[in-house]
């Protein structure tokens, strides 16, 4: 049940991306809750998971994946609409493949990427990157920030004039808010890759020591 949450938030992900690029004024704007929904749904599989006593190794990592996908795709298609520099996707998308690659690393030695069985060595680290705080946050301010570089899409290709989402992108504290919580997702990227990095340095060292003889 839980993977199909995430395989559906998949479907409404890609779903909305193909109605910011042909949708008029009221259907990009529609598209703003429902990068809401792509988002909150990230923590509704896990719930379902927990409640049914199904949560397991592929689970964590197929909802990692799907985390992976949604923002992937989304840093991607802002970039394209010439709404922020290409270079953050890239970055993005680079970070993931290192921090995942180390992360499968000490999924063979049993750990997790995140609960209480996690590859994380210390407790800063561990509230950085695991804990439910952070991750909650990091989650969040990811979601609002799209949601305005939804908006914004539509307000920078459409005629928004007489609209909500006109007025709305017309006010100052909109613009000032939506950029800081964009730049703010992007530190937060970094930051919480950084730990996993220093982290699975042990992982590494420990592969690459010579086996004793027996």
């Amino acid at each position: 049940m839980a993977n199909l949450i995430t395989v559906a938030r998949l479907i409404l992900l890609f779903i909305v991306v193909w109605l910011i690029y042909v949708g008029n004024v009221r259907v990009v704007t529609a598209c703003m809750p429902l990068i809401i929904v792509v988002f909150a749904s990230d923590g509704l599989d896990g719930w379902v998971a927990r409640k049914r006593g199904s949560a397991s190794t592929f689970g964590a990592v197929f909802d990692i994946m799907g985390d992976r996908i949604v923002e992937n795709v989304l840093w991607v298609i802002f970039a394209d609409l010439d709404l922020i520099p290409v270079w953050i996707p890239l970055m993005v998308l680079s970070r993931g493949f290192v921090v995942d690659g180390l992360r499968s690393m000490s999924l063979a030695e049993g750990k997790t990427p995140f609960g209480k069985d996690n590859m994380m060595r210390s407790p800063i680290t561990e509230w950085l990157t695991a804990g439910r705080f952070m991750r909650g946050f990091f989650g969040w301010a990811k979601a609002a920030g799209f949601v305005f570089l939804t908006g914004l899409a539509g307000y920078e290709r459409l005629d928004t004039d007489g609209t909500f989402l006109g007025w709305l992108y017309d006010q100052d504290w909109v613009g000032w808010l939506g950029w800081s919580l964009v730049w703010s997702a992007v530190a937060l990227t970094v930051v919480r890759g950084i730990p996993v990095i220093i982290d699975a340095m042990a992982y590494i060292r420990s592969d690459s020591a010579p086996s004793r003889a027996s």
